[in-house]
């Protein structure tokens, strides 16, 4: 099902319990979230708020047990499994804490290896201005173990962008690098929204890295508490204070 809306993603009524009887958990609580296209939204709580849960079902990679999920105006809950593995390589880009770059692959090959999987072509426009916008114009050649982390962070979001996604989600893009390169990395995913139009999803437990976003959605015990538009690090990190009592 298909609905023209402003929302990249949307998770409406979203709730999601792991196991049955007993022993059952639920990880999420009746979340609904729109996330508007061409938007920075950070995403964080206490450890077990259910963070991951989210970031998992905002992707695919969990089914809600009730509610539903909607990328780009797609409902994503009742595709099959190959439907739903081409709809995350086509309309989501992925960027992680750890890079997951493949080490026998060049820069370029990297960056475009989602395109290859697909069986599609890049844009040669739109790749040379990711390539340019990540500043990796001249590493193409370049293996992974040759980059510095925060260089390595750079080929995963040009990786994350080739294919022109609805959503780029990051989990902890920041969390392996130091304070500086954390900064380099967060300034440019503010760039790929201000100056691209990309919308970005981030789940962080950094108040600083949060402060880099338009808005910052926080979760505590699988349900949303609270939300903070034009965030502060002292702001976000008040915020989480009073959420580890919440």
């Amino acid at each position: 099902m298909s609905t023209s809306t402003g929302y990249a993603l949307e998770l409406a009524g979203v709730r999601k319990v792991y196991g049955s009887g007993g022993g059952a958990v639920t990880a999420l609580d009746d979340v609904s979230v729109g996330v508007p296209r061409g938007s920075f939204t950070a995403v964080m709580g206490p450890s077990g708020s259910g963070k991951s849960t989210f970031l998992h079902c905002a992707a695919g990679l969990d089914r809600p047990t009730s509610g539903r999920v909607a990328l780009g105006g797609h409902e994503i809950g009742n595709l099959k499994e190959s439907a739903l593995t081409q709809l995350r390589r086509d309309r989501i880009g992925f960027i992680f804490q750890a890079y997951n770059l493949m080490p026998s692959l060049n820069v370029l090959q990297n960056i475009t290896l989602p395109l290859r999987l697909a069986g599609r072509k890049p844009d040669p426009q739109w790749l040379r201005s990711v390539i340019n916008g990540v500043g990796m114009e001249s590493k193409l050649e370049h293996r992974p173990a040759e980059l510095s982390g925060g260089q390595q962070q750079r080929v995963a979001i040009a990786r994350a962008l080739v294919a022109r996604p609805d959503v780029v989600l990051a989990d902890e893009p920041t969390g392996a690098l130091d304070t500086r390169t954390g900064k380099q990395v967060l300034d440019l995913l503010r760039t790929i929204v201000d100056h691209m139009g990309q919308t970005v999803l981030m789940v962080t437990h950094d108040p600083v890295a949060a402060s880099a976003a338009d808005r910052v959605l926080f979760l505590a015990d699988g349900k949303l508490a609270g939300h903070l538009d034009q965030p502060t690090p002292e702001r976000v990190a008040e915020w989480m204070t009073h959420l580890g009592e919440w």
